[in-house]
């Protein structure tokens, strides 16, 4: 058994925190709900120590926001309630904020998703979207709810990525200062007993010494032109061509990985927003929108075209040979049947399973191609040094 802390809210509004013990999450809501409150929040408690002093982001608000949502207009709440209460208790003060904006406006007469649409910052368009369809159906809880999983799914995909480049990251970063201080701290001294000593140096010690020279006596200019050079490419990458361009190139430097990324975002998008009563040509459109290689979104456009035709999404998904065999196979399955959605979140879950095995096997090339090259660099210095003290062995005494 395990304890879960929680925060809750009556029926009439009321916010109310505490500990409640149970065998998992699951039981841990059950519990709660038959006690006749509506759950908001529920975590082991040292997870919520950690949340205290972790740094926020919009998407963890956005998470946050729609899971507390859902679980209060799932209960029966009406929209202006369960709103007036997450403003109560958001612990964001920006959230709190915007949920103020969004409640103001509904009183005045604005729709839900057009009031969202009012802070593009924090709900990016397929959301609002998505909350659109759910009122235009009366389906608004459904609608958050899968939003709700779209979120969950969406973030633990970002995990992943981030933990497995945690290893990479860390390796470059030490392996650069080492050599940082090779040539700024370390030759400098030998440098001067090679003056003293005179004598011929080998070439590749000339040439080290020369790039210790120069990092230490300009290393001021070789930092303004690296971050003079990375707000260029920065600003090269903001446009068109050089999106396109930087794209390319990642598409051959890690296709598999990248496909796999993409077709997983754009299956659980389109998945997502067709079950939530979207229609295909809208949320092809905006399921285009999370794809972030542009090489693979702008051949979305020849689908739409293909969907407007009367194609399907199939046929033109086919055509334009950007997503993996596999999941053409079962998108078509899909349309056949007319499961579509159903088949499309089944595509997003398989890619997404694959995805972490092709994530570690790029990793896996990656760490020991890092620790050759930067072992070549050390022991290209060490080496070069080791020439010159063997050389000094064969000056006149």
């Amino acid at each position: 058994m395990a304890i879960f802390s929680y925060r809750a809210t009556t029926i009439d509004g009321t916010v109310v925190e505490g500990a409640i013990e149970a065998a998992d999450e699951k039981s841990a809501l059950e519990r709660l709900k038959n006690t006749g409150v509506i759950p908001l929040k529920l975590y082991v408690p040292d997870e919520g120590i950690k949340r205290k002093f972790s740094f926020r982001s919009s998407r963890g608000d956005l998470l946050t926001f729609t899971t507390e949502l859902s679980a209060l207009l799932g209960a029966g709440l009406p929209l202006d309630r369960s709103l007036n209460i997450l403003s109560g208790v958001s612990e964001s003060r920006e959230m709190k904020t915007i949920v103020q904006s969004i409640l103001k406006s509904i009183r005045e007469g604005s729709s839900f998703s057009d009031a969202l649409q009012r802070h593009p910052k924090m709900f990016p368009q397929i959301y609002v979207n998505m909350v659109r369809a759910g009122e235009a159906g009366g389906v608004l809880d459904v609608v958050l709810d899968k939003l709700n999983e779209f979120l969950e799914s969406s973030k633990e995909l970002r995990e992943h990525i981030t933990s497995v480049m945690i290893y990479p990251t860390i390796l470059v970063i030490t392996s650069g200062l080492s050599i940082i201080i090779l040539l700024t701290y370390v030759l400098p001294k030998f440098s001067v007993i090679f003056d003293e000593l005179g004598g011929s140096i080998p070439l590749p010690t000339q040439i080290v010494l020369a790039m210790s020279n120069a990092l230490k006596s300009y290393w001021w200019i070789i930092l303004l032109g690296f971050i003079g050079g990375w707000l260029l490419f920065k600003q090269y990458k903001k446009s068109d061509a050089g999106r396109y361009k930087w794209d390319t190139f990642k598409l051959r430097l890690m296709g598999d990985v990248i496909r796999k990324l993409e077709t997983a975002r754009f299956c659980r998008t389109l998945g997502t927003l067709l079950k939530s009563g979207v229609p295909l040509l809208q949320a092809l459109n905006n399921a285009r929108d999370v794809i972030s290689n542009q090489v693979i979104a702008s051949s979305i456009n020849a689908v739409s075209e293909g969907v407007k035709q009367g194609k399907g999404i199939a046929v033109p998904l086919s055509n334009v040979h950007v997503f993996p065999p596999l999941a053409l196979s079962m998108i078509k399955v899909g349309e056949e049947t007319g499961q579509l959605d159903s088949m499309l979140m089944k595509v997003a879950l398989t890619y997404e399973k694959s995805l972490n095995t092709a994530i570690k096997r790029f990793v896996g090339l990656l760490e020991p191609v890092m620790i050759v090259s930067m072992g070549l660099i050390i022991g290209f210095i060490v080496f070069s040094m080791l020439m010159a003290i063997f050389s000094m062995t064969e000056l006149p005494l």
